[in-house]
């Protein structure tokens, strides 16, 4: 199983305090997803811009959650735009010298 990052940045026409009270209900549903290890969400106000940095527990269940409900009904809110979406396999190694979260969580998880 390869450990796989998602990167996700849109574009916001609402401020960061109107994002999260939106988005809070989201979370606890998020928290469910099959292969979802955490999600760090992330906010500028200043640049109108956020998104998220999530950990899979592999690439099947990153590809699941892209093709689901919770991906396109946060992309068809017309408060949010301009998405930008990346993934990324995973250095465990240099992340552990690091102390990235990713191999403590992946023990914990897996």
């Amino acid at each position: 199983m390869s450990k796989q990052i998602l990167q996700v940045n849109f574009k916001m026409k609402i401020t960061g305090a109107q994002y999260k009270q939106t988005y809070e209900p989201v979370a606890g549903v998020l928290a469910a997803v099959p292969g979802l290890v955490w999600k760090v969400w992330i906010v500028n106000d200043q640049e109108h811009e956020a998104g998220g940095i999530y950990l899979f527990d592999s690439e099947a269940s990153m590809k699941a959650f892209m093709g689901g409900e919770i991906v396109a009904s946060v992309m068809a809110n017309s408060d949010l735009s301009d998405f930008s979406v990346k993934t990324f396999g995973i250095i465990e190694d240099l992340s552990a010298v690091t102390r990235g979260p990713v191999k403590s969580a992946l023990n914990i998880a897996v």
